[in-house]
């Protein structure tokens, strides 16, 4: 995958080990996938902190589960299922209404990602992907799901397939079929021009410039970083 990813063996270790009762082992699996469930939830869901719910309750399923792990597979492959599971059951419970919205943390995140610290491209980029993160939460799960694994999170085909339980070419068909209908939804949305700069604040105003956010304080910032799947729609 585009990523690295911890060597099989270490991890299978760490699992062996985890099974055993060392909670120490355990923790170190938390450390090293949490940032990726996190990400696969809050593309899911839209939401901070349903997306720390999820994280959190998918390694507590997992180590309520880990005598049932027989270990033929990758166990962060293990971790993906659970995770999509849940967030996909949550979001269809809530019948979360879609609309365009500003205030998405997708947004923020891909625009504290993407901006360099630049407040005229922050502007720019915010309407961008309000735009995009909206036509996302459009696509079918199945489909929506595969575009995640693959053009966000950096698996290879086969990899989502593992994960999804289907084969390279249904991955393949839905990436296609994903960037049609993005392409579509996103027709005549580019990235405009900046505005002009904001005026200087006079000495003893409070006028401030336009706010650009942080970038996440995690590991995980480049799975946020929504202007690889702006161009590749294109």
């Amino acid at each position: 995958m585009g990523r690295a990813e911890p060597k099989s063996d270490e991890i299978a270790a760490l699992v062996q080990r985890a099974r055993q009762g060392d909670c120490r082992a355990f923790n170190e699996l938390v450390r090293r996938y949490r940032p990726r469930i996190y990400a696969l939830a809050l593309h899911v869901t839209g939401s901070e902190s349903d997306a720390d719910d999820i994280a959190q309750d998918v390694f507590i399923r997992a180590y309520r589960a880990l005598d049932s792990f027989e270990g033929r597979g990758e166990f962060f492959r293990w971790l993906y299922r659970i995770a999509l599971h849940l967030a996909f059951t949550l979001r269809r419970d809530r019948a979360r209404r879609l609309g365009q919205t500003l205030d998405d943390p997708r947004v923020e995140f891909g625009v504290a990602v993407d901006s360099a610290g630049n407040p005229r491209k922050a502007a720019a980029l915010r309407q961008l992907y309000s735009r995009l993160v909206v036509a996302l939460d459009r696509l079918s799960p199945p489909i929506r799901a595969s575009v995640i694994l693959v053009c966000l999170q950096g698996f290879s085909y086969q990899q989502a397939a593992e994960i999804l339980g289907t084969n390279d070419g249904t991955i393949a068909w839905r990436i296609h079929a994903a960037r049609d209908k993005l392409r579509e939804a996103m027709k005549g949305a580019k990235l405009r021009p900046p505005p002009p700069p904001p005026r200087r604040p006079r000495r003893g105003t409070d006028e401030h410039d336009t706010y650009v956010p942080s970038p996440p304080k995690r590991d995980d910032s480049d799975m946020f970083d929504l202007s690889s799947l702006s161009a590749w729609y294109n």
